[in-house]
């Protein structure tokens, strides 16, 4: 699918080009990695901390440039590596680059903390020759310091602005910046990471596509964490074949994250079997559980979204009366995995980092409460008076609930009693659900409310699930083509 608007080698052309349009025109010679890494420097300098100070962008990668002109030589030489040879890449601010860039999760205690080695994510990438441009500014601590900040903020960054509407429309969080960075033209791709709704909000907000991979599909090595049972890496994109592209290389088996071993049989290319995806004969359901709140514009989005996916040849069905043993309010896994999986985190950085502990990491806070507690730190209290070893009969009898009511009771049932080859939601309201379970998700621009808001839809399976959602996903995308640049420039 082609959404490129202009002539080939011009910035007009860049803000619609897709991973393979770029790729063709780099090995015709038209562009060069470099070329591409400059137009979005200049992007940024532009329109990152001035104009519409969109502030997506945290800090630079010092190397971008010559990385891709080393990449630019190899491809002259020997040929591309993969699919995202020369392509630039942002990543969200919680994620290890062993280079001279830091990696914070959005936190001024964490601001000088540089990463030993890199995430495995991100030598994945970069084997593939993909570009490190820098590292996207996002909700501090992905979200789960306090219970009032606004998404995406960080006392670190600043606050990040919806290129769809700076300072009136809701960038999402936590991934904020991952997505305000694609969608403002500053990168062609970003990784985000979601422990419940981090990548599908900002990406349904900000009109592009994102994945929310099954847990284990990703390795979660070298990433700021949340919580063991749910936190992912994915990526967002301006197209769901781009956003495949990228899960086809980030995805794999790691030996250091236990979640990945039972992954590998399904690991697949995600994006060789888009070409003849279809939705005709697919059977979606739709729970009306999660409809709740969905405002009045937004439901004629929506409405009209499901309208499409019946006009493309697949069924919609009903579902009514189920998930009712779903808590979506229900943070107690979460809270007594932060301190654990924190304190694991921070105890292997070293001495650039004011804090080694979650602890220490309020402590430290505290001190320097005018520039760290613009919202205070609720969540990092209230997880520091756990035990931090997960022994906790609340947390157990909470972690076997969630599993118990969101896949053999929840998903996994009403998938199999439906016959359904995917659950519709919209935007990130079934995030959460799909979240506790581990189950992947995938949502794809659906159009804009009267007052120029994005709507995702959001197709959502059961474990590794990923190929068929992304086939469903294409397919609506393909046949409606929905996003649009933002007009800010």
């Amino acid at each position: 699918m082609s959404n490129t608007s202009g002539q080939v080698g011009t910035e007009k052309w860049l803000l619609h080009a897709t991973i393979p349009e770029l790729q063709e025109a780099m090995e015709n010679g038209e562009i060069t990695a470099v070329w591409i890494v400059t137009q979005f420097l200049r992007r940024i300098a532009k329109f990152n901390s001035q104009g519409p100070s969109i502030n997506a962008v945290l800090e630079l990668n010092p190397d971008a440039l010559f990385t891709a002109e080393a990449l630019d030589v190899e491809r002259r030489a020997s040929g591309a590596r993969s699919s995202l040879h020369g392509i630039p890449i942002l990543l969200k601010d919680n994620i290890d680059t062993g280079d001279k860039m830091h990696t914070s999760a959005g936190s001024i205690a964490l601001a000088q903390s540089t990463a030993a080695d890199d995430a495995f994510i991100v030598r994945k990438l970069r084997e593939a020759g993909a570009v490190i441009l820098g590292k996207a500014n996002m909700t501090e601590w992905a979200n789960f310091m306090t219970e009032n900040m606004p998404n995406g903020y960080s006392s670190r960054g600043g606050q990040v602005h919806n290129p769809y509407g700076p300072g009136k429309l809701d960038t999402g969080g936590s991934s904020s910046g991952s997505a305000a960075g694609v969608a403002a033209g500053f990168a062609v791709a970003a990784i985000g990471t979601e422990t419940s709704g981090s990548i599908l909000s900002p990406a349904s907000a900000q009109s592009l596509a994102g994945i929310k991979p099954t847990v284990g599909l990703v390795s979660r090595d070298g990433i700021i964490p949340i919580a063991y049972s749910q936190d992912t890496a994915g990526p967002i994109a301006k197209t769901v074949e781009d956003a495949a592209i990228v899960l086809s290389v980030i995805q794999g088996k790691d030996e250091t994250d236990a979640a990945t071993l039972v992954s590998e049989g399904a690991l697949e290319d995600y994006s060789a079997n888009l070409s003849n995806a279809s939705l005709k004969g697919a059977r979606i359901g739709i729970p009306r559980k999660f409809l709740d709140g969905v405002s009045e514009q937004q439901m004629e989005v929506f409405q009209r979204g499901i309208s499409e996916l019946k006009e493309l040849g697949a069924e919609t069905v009903a579902i009514e009366g189920q998930f009712e043993d779903y808590d979506e309010s229900d943070i107690h896994v979460l809270i007594y995995e932060f301190k654990s999986a924190l304190n694991a985190y921070l105890a292997g950085l070293s001495q650039q980092a004011e804090a080694h502990s979650l602890s220490e990491l309020i402590t430290f806070n505290l001190k320097h409460a005018r520039k760290a507690l613009k919202y205070e730190q609720t969540l990092l209290t209230t997880a520091d008076r756990t035990s931090g070893t997960l022994t906790e009969t609340r947390y157990l009898e909470s972690r076997l609930m969630d599993i118990q009511s969101s896949r053999e009771d929840g998903i996994d049932k009403v998938v199999k009693e439906y016959e359904l080859d995917a659950l519709l939601f919209i935007n990130n309201y079934g995030a959460g659900i799909a979240a506790k379970a581990g189950y992947p998700s995938v949502t794809v621009p659906a159009g804009y409310t009267e007052h120029g808001e994005p709507i995702g839809l959001t197709f959502t399976g059961t474990a590794y699930a990923e190929g068929r959602l992304l086939q469903l996903a294409y397919a609506y995308e393909r046949a409606t083509q929905h996003r649009v640049h933002p007009d800010f420039d």
